[in-house]
């Protein structure tokens, strides 16, 4: 689906403006005219627009002087001046300003066409450079999904079908499987791929911000809002909005979002006016929801509302047809890193450990490990004991000194067992210690969010207590 481009016309001549939004909307564009200058920044403040046709020359202003507050709202907005031809001298100064180009009235509307294109494309360049709207915008010869498994082929055949429709779709699976990159392929394989793909981690944005990250807000909204900000439902307009981690998502805020989700209206924080986008939402979860739901924190209406079509992302340790490719192109990846020395490959006994390992941290362990093990390897060698951590000892309820995943697997074959939320627990302290009390790297290590962890550890210490 090809995003639809905005234009505004702002001049007073209402004859020349129905000649060009004429011109134009037969072009594909949405055309938004205005006559006068505070019409035209009431809906700049409203509505995010591609170009401006902005004349110099106003009933309530001049716009030379409109300019600057123009580009105060939206700072990469190009502004094509209109100008008669006794003022090409302030059309050029104008430039100086900000302003794209300039064009004299009355307008050739083949050259119109052309310069509105060209300034339309530096607009784009513009926001992917300044990562503006985090755009994603990768074909799919462009993802590198490594897929030789069974499940994960089946997964990639429901994700190519999936993606030609608009429905809501949930991506559910442990942390590190890769939930992110399918939702890219998604967006890719859509009709949404030429417009924006906006990523959101719900567990990584302070509870106060939430909101206005996800609506943007107006100057003087609240404490600290020094000047208007546009929110990413907007930045994704005509594209993919990814929700990461929607499970930690506040319930306060999942009212809110569930009502946009039902609409696509929505308001910035400390504004009356409606706005209204198209967009399509792609949520990814490690937890389980329909738990999160009996315990009341998660709404079951939000759930059912994301819950179009549900993909599973099958953990690595199922799907071990997959290890031995994924390491070789982390692998290949790692050798080709600027500041990499040396090329580096496996041992035939390393890779018999890859394939023994059970990968609770999935594939992003495993590119951990191979990151290790590229550095750490002698004569370009990659041997076990490089891509392994060296062993710690962990007080675990059986009372044996091992390695996290070894002390886990040794509960499992005891016949003193433990209970999934007890193993659970074994495993982040141990990691935690074993990273020598590193909370933000054991978070990353094992795929959750850094609020998520604090709130278990705290889990732990009441429960010791």
């Amino acid at each position: 689906m090809k995003r639809i481009q905005k234009v505004l016309i702002l001049d007073d001549q209402d004859a020349l403006r129905e000649i060009i939004a004429k011109r134009l909307k037969r072009k594909g564009y949405e055309v938004i005219q205005a006559g006068t200058a505070a019409e035209g920044l009431a809906l700049i403040e409203d509505t995010l627009f591609d170009t401006i046709l902005l004349d110099i020359k106003l009933p309530d202003g001049d716009g030379l002087n409109l300019l600057p507050q123009i580009k105060a709202l939206q700072p990469d907005l190009q502004v094509v001046m209109l100008t008669g031809h006794g003022t090409i001298e302030s059309a050029i100064d104008a430039m100086k300003l900000g302003a794209y180009d300039y064009l004299t009235k009355p307008c050739n509307l083949s050259e119109l066409e052309l310069t509105l294109q060209k300034a339309m494309e530096k607009r784009e360049l513009l926001l992917e450079n300044t990562g503006l709207r985090q755009v994603v915008r990768r074909q799919a010869s462009g993802f590198t999904l490594i897929a030789e498994s069974p499940r994960m082929l089946e997964l990639l055949e429901l994700t190519r079908k999936v993606a030609q429709t608009d429905a809501s779709i949930l991506i559910q699976g442990e942390s590190g499987v890769g939930k992110d990159l399918v939702a890219q392929a998604i967006h890719a394989w859509s009709a949404r791929s030429n417009s924006p793909y906006i990523p959101l981690n719900a567990g990584a944005i302070p509870e106060a911000l939430m909101e206005s990250e996800l609506f943007g807000h107006e100057k003087g909204a609240f404490t600290g809002a020094g000047a208007q900000k546009i929110g990413l439902v907007e930045m994704a307009d005509q594209g993919t909005l990814f929700l990461d981690e929607i499970g930690e998502m506040p319930l306060s805020l999942q009212v809110k979002l569930l009502r946009f989700l039902e609409s696509g209206e929505f308001r910035r924080v400390g504004d009356t006016r409606l706005r209204r986008v198209n967009i399509r939402v792609i949520a990814a979860t490690n937890s389980n929801l329909q738990e999160e739901i009996k315990e009341e924190r998660f709404r079951q209406d939000f759930y059912y509302r994301l819950n179009g079509v549900t993909l599973g992302v099958p953990p690595l340790r199922e799907r071990r047809e997959d290890i031995l490719p994924l390491a070789e192109y982390f692998l290949e990846k790692a050798n080709k890193e600027e500041l990499s020395s040396k090329s580096s490959v496996l041992a035939p006994e390393t890779k018999q450990s890859l394939l023994n390992y059970d990968f609770p941290g999935n594939v992003r362990e495993l590119s951990h490990l191979i990151k290790r093990g590229q550095i750490l390897a002698t004569n370009g060698v990659i041997a076990p004991s490089d891509i392994w951590p060296e062993k710690v000892e962990v007080n675990l309820k059986n009372s044996i000194a091992l390695d996290p995943v070894e002390g886990i697997n040794s509960i499992a074959q005891s016949d003193n067992l433990l209970k999934l939320e007890e193993v659970e627990k074994h495993y982040i302290l141990a990691t935690l210690e074993k990273l020598n009390g590193n909370k933000a790297l054991t978070a990353d290590l094992l795929g959750i969010s850094l609020r998520n962890l604090y709130r278990k550890l705290q889990s732990y210490e009441s429960t010791n207590g």
